[in-house]
């Protein structure tokens, strides 16, 4: 399966072809672009459509088990850079564990702690996200420096450290549907990793005991919807309380590009 990786352009500020440096536990789906300086850590899943330009800010940093999904674009400017955990200057850094959801744009000079949840369309540029916070859906976070273990509302627009401060604490139910969102993308990672393996597709598909995950078809080839778990449906009831839905004409939404459900007002 092909890689869309390739050095970055001569410019006149970097000279040099500098190639993606890539764990080789990485999945890297063949419609994501890898441009540049871009050095991503172990079992990181990237999803289809993704764009990664280390081209004009540089370097990238893309730690352990991080999952960047569909659509989303990590670019840097020439200009500004952030002091990765290591001591060393980067465009781009992103921690361990850190979740960059669809549609997402992590712009540098910008920091993505351990732990991380960058919501749906969500905006970070010129800006510092502590450890362990969950940033919601259409969120701006922009030229401040938001503490570890902060909640950004979907929809904020943070651009003064006085807002970034006043952020309230991220809740346990958050916390545990970041985790949800990780473990997820590893089971993807692990099943495109191995898709042309048998032995290796039906040590997934079986459970420790020997029978299948996989719930067999109806009369009319559809298989049952499998039951929301709980971080699922907390943070369905978070969107629900915003009045916020995402509903195609259909009136169904995906989460996390594992469930279907339909949302409703009564």
């Amino acid at each position: 399966m092909d890689i869309h990786t390739i050095p970055a352009p001569p410019t006149p500020w970097s000279q040099q072809l500098v190639e993606p440096t890539i764990d080789p536990s990485v999945y890297i789906h063949p419609l994501t672009n890898v441009i540049g300086d871009v050095r991503i850590g172990a079992q990181v899943h990237i999803a289809p459509g993704v764009s990664i330009r280390a081209d004009e800010g540089m370097p990238f940093y893309i730690g352990a088990s991080v999952n960047i999904q569909d659509g989303a674009v990590v670019h840097g400017l020439e200009q500004g850079r952030v002091t990765g955990d290591d001591g060393n200057p980067y465009s781009v850094w992103i921690s361990d564990n850190a979740s960059i959801t669809h549609m997402a744009l992590i712009h540098g000079p910008a920091y993505v702690g351990k732990g991380c949840f960058i919501g749906f369309r969500s905006t970070v540029f010129n800006a510092r996200v502590g450890d362990g916070c969950i940033v919601m859906s259409h969120a701006l976070i922009e030229n401040v420096e938001v503490p570890a273990g902060r909640y950004v509302a979907s929809g904020s627009v943070i651009i003064h450290q006085q807002q970034a401060d006043r952020l309230p604490n991220v809740q346990e139910s958050d916390s545990t549907f970041a985790r949800h969102v990780v473990s997820i993308n590893q089971k993807l990672r692990q099943g495109y990793l191995c898709a042309d393996d048998q032995v290796c597709i039906a040590s997934i598909r079986n459970e420790p005991n020997g029978h299948s995950t996989v719930q067999p078809a109806s009369r009319n080839g559809h298989r049952p919807s499998p039951p929301l778990e709980a971080p699922a449906i907390a943070w369905i009831r978070e969107v629900l309380s915003q009045n916020l839905y995402w509903c195609g004409t259909s009136g169904y939404a995906t989460v996390s590009g594992k469930f279907l459900v339909r949302l409703w007002r009564d």
